[in-house]
């Protein structure tokens, strides 16, 4: 039996080199604990960066999927199936959007949102042809397509993919003044994260969401908010928009849809927009098969009778205070939102990635985001008794004397 030098060593000689991945190979899942293939235990701190808001392998949405897999897996959208409807039905009513046009990554949400906003910007804004813009925020994250990678501020994302695509105005994030002046008659659209998760779990001030998305409406600007990360109840709401009583134009979902059983994203948005496509003009042979939308439902349906909405608030005020109160000399602050949070490491200590691999020697998978944030997101259903049993071991590498590793 191969152990975990032996897997990285497959996978580094047959992969491309695109990850730098924590030395830890998984082989098992449930709930907020998964094992690696030497038989050690660990608290996932990352939910497969919270795809896996529901916990690893709920048993609801095993049985959703095994009774589907039993059944019917794929038709393509050249014919309907029993399961699409419903659950773009259940979709449509839980979040109180007119339409949902399933996708299958979140990349492929956002740049379905993209095209639906442009030809919006033309056939209802009355923008001349080709001169639509939408509005980005610097140190963003919204996939790794050509197009998107093409409005990202990470030079690493964007070099030697040219040419890039145009189009894409990006601002400061969280500052207001800056979309007031970006946006001119050809505006179509502004795209944004309620809390930028790959950025460093980056939380805008209080109010931007609410006045940015004041500054549209007054400017017949639609207000695109990415929920792939902070959707579907990892900052406490439905929505990260939900915090500031903010109901965007358009929104995309993705990751948590389904669980972490199967790639399900969605763009959502009512007829105005979503009317703009016609049969032919846009699709996906897996989107909307009955696969993913029998697991989405499952999914769907755990997040609200579990209320993981409310339990993802409450845990997660407690553990932000209870992370702040740590008396770390390498803690520069800590932020988020529900059990979405970001420890910002000093740059004197180095850095974040030393501090995961200590966390892992301990039982803890956490994973770095730019360079100097650890980010802690456990699945939902986590415990308190394992948050504190963790905080602990959170403390105790975070007020060492020096830098570990």
């Amino acid at each position: 039996m191969p152990n975990t030098a032996a897997y990285i060593a497959e996978a580094e000689k047959y992969s491309a080199h695109n990850y730098h991945p924590l030395p830890v190979v998984l082989d098992r899942g449930e709930g907020a604990w998964v094992w690696d293939v030497d038989g050690n235990r660990y608290l996932d701190c990352l939910s497969a960066y919270s795809a896996v808001n529901q916990g690893h392998r709920h048993p609801a949405i095993v049985a959703a999927a095994k009774e589907q897999l039993d059944r019917l897996t794929l038709t393509s959208r050249a014919f309907h199936n029993d399961q699409m409807g419903p659950f773009l039905r259940e979709l449509c009513e839980l979040t109180k959007y007119e339409k949902a046009l399933p996708m299958n990554t979140g990349a492929e949400a956002v740049e379905t949102a993209i095209k639906a906003v442009r030809r919006w910007g033309y056939r209802v804004k009355g923008i001349p042809e080709d001169k639509a813009e939408i509005i980005v925020c610097e140190n963003n994250f919204h996939g790794r397509t050509t197009t998107i990678v093409s409005f990202s501020s990470e030079e690493s994302y964007r070099a030697g993919f040219g040419p890039l695509t145009p189009g894409f105005p990006m601002i400061p994030y969280g500052e207001l003044g800056a979309l007031r002046q970006a946006i001119t008659s050809n505006t179509a659209g502004f795209l944004v994260e309620p809390i930028q998760g790959e950025g460093g779990v980056v939380v805008p001030p209080d109010g931007y969401l609410k006045a940015a998305y004041e500054v549209c409406q007054s400017n017949r600007v639609l207000f695109m908010a990415d929920e792939i990360q902070t959707g579907l109840g990892r900052t406490g709401r439905m929505f990260g928009s939900d915090w500031e009583a903010v109901r965007p134009d358009v929104v995309m979902i993705g990751k948590a849809l389904s669980g972490g059983f199967y790639p399900v994203s969605a763009m959502l948005s009512d007829s105005e927009v979503m009317d703009m496509f016609a049969p032919g003009d846009h699709g996906s042979t897996f989107g909307g098969n009955p696969l993913g939308a029998a697991i989405a439902r499952a999914a769907l349906k755990v997040l609200v009778e579990e209320q993981l909405f409310e339990r993802a608030a409450e845990l997660g005020n407690w553990f932000m205070d209870e992370l702040r109160g740590i008396d770390s000399p390498h803690v520069a602050l800590v932020r988020g939102k529900g059990l979405l949070i970001g420890v910002v490491v000093r740059d004197e200590s180095g850095p974040a990635r030393p501090f995961c691999e200590e966390l892992q020697r301990r039982g803890i998978l956490a994973k770095e985001t730019h360079e100097q944030v650890i980010r802690f997101a456990p699945p939902l259903v986590v415990e308190k008794e394992t948050l504190e049993w963790a905080l602990g071991e959170i403390a105790e590498v975070l007020t060492q004397p020096v830098a570990v590793g």
